[in-house]
């Protein structure tokens, strides 16, 4: 059947045939591994395996690359693959398919693995704000950033409109590419990343109004509007806004001297009380350079929180989740070992599964906003 998602077809075969992911659902977890491990044998070179930081660790052990979403989709496109298996969410399985060469199949094992922040940003309600402040005046003064977790039609929309993706460790070059060509920004869809950005660069929280987009005119006045440097859209992941500030106040009382790392996707509050902030990569990067004897507490997915303080044990570092109850992200914990066999097995048969492709005009837009963000160096 096909499935359309906003600008991306999804290819799967029919439920209930002989290859259909419910034989493989109800099969024992442990005869996973053997099969996932011979049908990547019989693949060879000709299929890869992602793994993006968050995914579960039965999983993420058959990666041939691991790292954030955009790390991982250049990673691809530089193989000579010609399937991309993306054990990570829908959003990036796209840019996977906008970065790669032509010939590369990107399949994503389960078509539910995707990401609450980015479905926060529909391409039509993005296009409604557009024509407000098109209304107002003010689009022509305005450049459209997007965060990379954000539909293939949101990075199109932006490309088009003379912006560019980032990541959030070049959110703020970001920032400063964009203030060189206009006087807002309109940044999509984190509004917390975007928060934290432009505070770091001395803009004040009043000036950076929030865009509701199930409000009249975003639920704010024109005046309001036009005053603002940075206009946020209200959109979350729903793991990283799960952090407080009393969770710092605690780790803090309970480990004098522990050092607090969050991810700039957590509240603004948060980010005011931690040491550090730091994108996947740079919160690992931070561990590793730190001395022998070294707490942390971590204000990020849980998966990646617990497979840090597994390698940096013998070094002599202790690792926290900054909350003890643990925050999974429960969309990429939709991709289990039985999907991922399903989506190998079928390719060892000749049989593509769950293909995602982001449409041609789609495709070239994101693509240049993409290659946009390689200016900022």
């Amino acid at each position: 059947m096909n499935l359309l998602i906003d600008d991306v077809t999804a290819i799967s075969p029919e439920a209930g045939s002989a290859c259909s992911l419910e034989n493989y659902l109800a099969l024992p977890d442990h005869l996973m591994d053997a099969r996932i491990a011979t049908a990547r044998a019989r693949l060879g070179s000709t299929a890869i395996v992602l793994g993006h930081h968050y995914q579960r660790d039965e999983v993420i052990r058959f990666a041939d690359f691991t790292g954030d979403s955009y790390k991982l989709s250049k990673a691809a496109a530089e193989t000579g693959a010609k399937y991309i298996v993306f054990c990570g969410v829908h959003f990036m399985a796209e840019s996977a398919d906008v970065l790669g060469r032509d010939g590369q199949q990107v399949i994503l094992p389960d078509l539910n693995a995707g990401c609450s922040m980015a479905d926060m940003a529909e391409i039509s309600q993005v296009e409604a704000c557009w024509e407000v402040l098109t209304r107002l005046h003010l689009a022509d003064q305005t450049i459209p950033l997007t965060y990379m977790n954000s539909a293939a039609a949101i990075k199109a929309f932006c490309g088009e409109r003379g912006g560019l993706v980032c990541t959030s460790s070049n959110a703020r070059a970001a920032f400063e590419w964009a203030f060189a060509r206009g006087k807002r920004i309109l940044f999509l869809p984190d509004q917390h990343l975007g928060r934290n950005t432009g505070f770091a660069m001395d803009i004040p929280l009043d000036q950076m109004a929030v865009w509701d987009p199930w409000a009249i005119q975003g639920g704010q006045t024109a005046d309001q509007l036009a005053a603002s440097r940075v206009l946020l859209w209200k959109g979350h992941c729903s793991v990283h806004q799960r952090f407080l500030p009393s969770h710092v106040d605690q780790v803090r009382a309970k480990y004098p001297g522990i050092q607090v790392i969050v991810h700039p996707e957590c509240r603004w509050e948060v980010c005011q009380k931690a040491d550090a902030l730091g994108s996947t990569e740079g919160i690992i990067a931070a561990v590793e350079k730190a001395p022998e004897g070294t707490m942390f507490a971590i204000g990020t997915e849980i998966h990646l929180v617990n497979r840090m303080a597994r390698r940096f044990a013998s070094e002599g570092k202790r690792i926290i989740t900054l909350d003890d109850t643990g925050c999974l992200c429960t969309t990429m914990y939709r991709i289990s070992p039985h999907h991922l066999a399903w989506a190998l097995e079928n390719l060892v048969e000749g049989r593509v599964v769950n293909r995602i492709q982001v449409r041609p005009g789609v495709k070239y837009w994101a693509h240049v906003a993409l290659d946009r963000m390689l200016e900022l160096g």
